[in-house]
């Protein structure tokens, strides 16, 4: 059964589907979650304080989403493709999701003001960690990029992989994630699977000269 917190943040959540932000009022939240509008404010403080709830847990929800797709199969270039793959589905049916990973809000959606963070703080109430505010898209592209080296140097187990500098795996990392933004934004053909697998595996330039977005290098991941 979900808490009072994850109630109101799922009520929260089915009111953008049909009404914007704007027009999403919190007594009609606190009624659709079965809790008292005063448990609400207590929760979130204010009605911004649930919109940064909301993104929060999107961002949140992704990154474990990706950690698991790592972690489910052997192949580099198979993991970054299904991590493409998903990342495509998920944003496609999550708006908050694709706001955040593209940068486009609209008038639709809650939008709190970013802030430059490298990885969300651990061990602090979830509303405090909401307060600190999402990611800017740039952000979030390099906080999932240095998650998904993390795992992968913790597997080390196919040969593409198995000669490859930390450099050149964090700007595979990124071509794959930026070639499912891109897939997003501007849809091509039916999956984006065999751009990634392409690009993955193709030979690169020398790692000093690949561009990388900031944060790392070892930025702490978790």
């Amino acid at each position: 059964m979900p808490t009072a917190r994850e109630a109101l943040l799922n009520a929260g959540l089915s009111a953008l589907a049909g009404l914007p932000w704007s027009a999403v009022r919190m007594v009609d939240v606190a009624s659709a979650a079965g809790v008292s509008r005063q448990t609400l404010y207590n929760e979130f403080g204010s009605k911004d304080g649930l919109a940064r709830a909301l993104v929060r847990r999107e961002v949140d929800l992704y990154l474990r989403g990706v950690e698991r797709l790592l972690s489910e199969r052997r192949d580099t270039a198979d993991r970054l493709v299904a991590v493409a793959e998903w990342t495509v589905t998920e944003a496609r049916a999550r708006p908050l999701l694709r706001a955040l990973l593209t940068g486009c809000w609209g008038r639709w959606l809650p939008a709190p003001a970013p802030v430059r963070i490298t990885a969300p703080p651990s061990g602090v109430p979830a509303q405090r960690r909401a307060d600190a505010g999402p990611p800017a898209t740039g952000d979030l592209v390099a906080l999932v990029r240095d998650r998904a080296v993390a795992v992968l140097e913790r597997h080390r187990t196919d040969h593409l992989r198995s000669g490859a500098g930390r450099a050149e795996l964090l700007y595979r990392c990124e071509l794959a994630l930026r070639l499912a933004l891109a897939h997003l934004v501007a849809p091509g053909g039916e999956s984006v699977a065999p751009l990634v697998r392409t690009a993955v595996t193709a030979p690169l330039p020398a790692a000093s000269s690949v561009p990388l977005s900031a944060p790392s290098p070892r930025a702490g991941a978790r």
